[in-house]
């Protein structure tokens, strides 16, 4: 009997613990069962959506002009124009970044340090930005991303 009620105590103070932090969202949890300890991972989770300072009207100029071009909106990245740099915008981010700035890892739409390393490169290179690459997506690195993405939508 003691260990079922420190189960169901454990179990529910994990759920709010992990639910207080926004863990239990963004790690794609979609059910815990309190009281009984258990928590299911559910197959659904949450798009991630990593505009790096970006308006949504410039992060459109840069689905637009720049990802279309490396499989956004295609079968496969499959998205819209909707200036939400989610999985598949960094997807075709990734492959572009490969292609010409030095990414190496996957391409699996994490916006990672990586990433962040190889957008610096190509941020240095399209708007003069000086900028240490380091994989920190700071305010420099975001001022030079608006420039990059005003740059783009200009005729």
């Amino acid at each position: 009997m003691t260990s079922i009620i420190i189960r169901r105590t454990l179990g529910s103070v994990v759920a709010v613990g992990l639910a207080a932090t926004g863990a239990l969202a963004s790690a794609g949890i979609a059910n815990a069962e309190v009281g009984t300890g258990n928590i299911a991972a559910s197959s659904v989770s949450a798009q991630a959506t990593q505009n790096f300072g970006l308006t949504t009207t410039e992060a459109k100029v840069i689905q637009g002009k720049v990802l279309k071009k490396y499989g956004y909106t295609s079968p496969k990245f499959p998205g819209t124009i909707d200036g939400k740099l989610g999985t598949n915008s960094w997807k075709a981010f990734q492959v572009y970044l490969k292609n010409d700035y030095g990414y190496a890892g996957k391409i699996d739409g994490d916006p990672g340090e990586n990433t962040i390393k190889a957008l610096q490169r190509l941020l240095r290179h399209k708007v003069g930005a000086k900028l240490t690459i380091d994989g920190d997506a700071g305010p420099k690195t975001q001022a030079a991303f608006k420039k990059y993405a005003t740059k783009l939508s200009k005729p």
